[in-house]
């Protein structure tokens, strides 16, 4: 029998492998950069633009300090899954679970994986009302979301990108030339907020432009950038949304007839819903504490753990334990706090220093 030391150093070997081996074409021809671009956008993506929020709500140096911290925990998280393949001799997320909790927790990890993109979605969708969603919807969104390859999205995630630095430019600018005609806030530097477990649990969805004046031309171009990242990065969302459905009703293999009817039914629902709703706060909330905390926190370590066969004490055992339980604590006390404190609904309202009354702030447009 192989000494758990000797196990150890061939899962390591075995992981710094399967980080370097050229994959074998299956079904599509991603190269690097496409899957780079792919990746990036669908983690930063118009997410990016709710930071400041999720800043606020927690504290602004507890918000740093968490920023590092869930990055971390994220990139470990990711380790983990590729220790638990190589221990399970699985490739992907879902057979990974499948193997190690049987049918019912692929079902969990499938409707977690369904549920989070999917409701990202509706608020991707909810840019602005009516006309332009359904403009955008089939002349955008529709034609991009029928790519079967992934890799397609890569120039398409690239102009993402591009796009997001623009906007990200934009708020440094309008930091130097709006922020001194902006009230301060009270306790603005505090360390850390009652909400901070909501920041953690990726449960704020805010929007920094709510912040700016509608007469103001630069932060208008910003928000014009933001729709277009908003429908670029859909595809993103819809394409993992369409994959769980392939995997658990058609056992991964969808025919065009298939693949284009169950693109259309994704849209049109999160279409249809955010025709309807103007508002989806709290369900975005619960969408990040019940969805991602699992997604990114408790599963693959809870995997791994299973999994293991080394001693209790070892670093990724201690490691992957203090994770689950750090993401239980965010997801329970997240999901109290969500339904406690829910966001409250600001589309479309005009901040108090945007008013006529206030002359010092009317009008103030382009930087000087």
């Amino acid at each position: 029998m192989e000494p758990p030391a000797a196990a150890a150093r061939q899962v390591e070997t075995d992981d710094q492998i399967a980080l370097l081996r050229k994959p074998r074409k299956k079904g599509g021809n991603s190269d690097l950069a496409s899957a780079a671009f792919n990746i990036v956008n669908s983690i930063i993506g118009s997410g990016i633009i709710g930071l400041p929020y999720s800043m606020k709500e927690a504290g602004f140096p507890l918000g740093v300090l968490l920023l590092f911290v869930v990055a971390y925990i994220t990139d470990y998280s990711i380790i983990l899954l590729i220790k638990g393949g190589n221990l399970s001799s699985t490739n992907t997320y879902q057979e990974l679970v499948r193997k190690t909790y049987g049918r019912a927790g692929y079902i969990i990890l499938s409707t977690l994986q369904f549920l989070y993109p999917f409701i990202v979605g509706l608020d991707n969708v909810l840019t602005d009302r009516h006309f332009i969603i359904l403009l955008t919807t089939i002349i955008f969104t529709l034609p991009l979301s029928l790519y079967q390859d992934i890799a397609k999205l890569g120039k398409i995630s690239l102009i993402s990108l591009i796009l997001t630095i623009v906007i990200l430019i934009i708020v440094m600018v309008r930091t130097v030339t709006f922020s001194p005609q902006v009230p301060k806030s009270e306790n603005a530097w505090i360390f850390a907020r009652s909400n901070a477990v909501q920041a953690i649990g990726v449960m704020s969805f805010g929007d920094i432009f709510e912040n700016y004046c509608r007469d103001d031309n630069l932060a208008t171009f910003g928000r014009f950038c933001y729709g277009i990242t908003v429908i670029l990065t859909f595809p993103l969302e819809c394409f993992v949304t369409r994959e769980v459905i392939a995997n658990v009703f058609f056992h991964g293999n969808l025919s065009t007839v298939f693949h284009i009817v169950v693109t259309v039914v994704i849209i049109a629902v999160a279409t249809g819903v955010s025709l309807v709703y103007d508002c989806l706060g709290i369900v975005l909330e619960l969408n990040g504490v019940l969805s991602a905390t699992p997604l990114v926190f408790i599963i693959p370590s809870a995997c791994y753990l299973k999994l293991s066969k080394e001693r209790w004490n070892r670093s990724d055992n201690l490691i992957s334990g203090l994770i689950l339980a750090l993401g239980v604590l965010v997801m329970a006390v997240g999901f109290v706090m969500t339904v406690l404190h829910p966001q409250e609904c600001s589309h479309g309202k005009e901040m108090f220093y945007c008013f006529p009354s206030n002359v010092s702030v009317h009008n103030s447009t382009l930087p000087p």
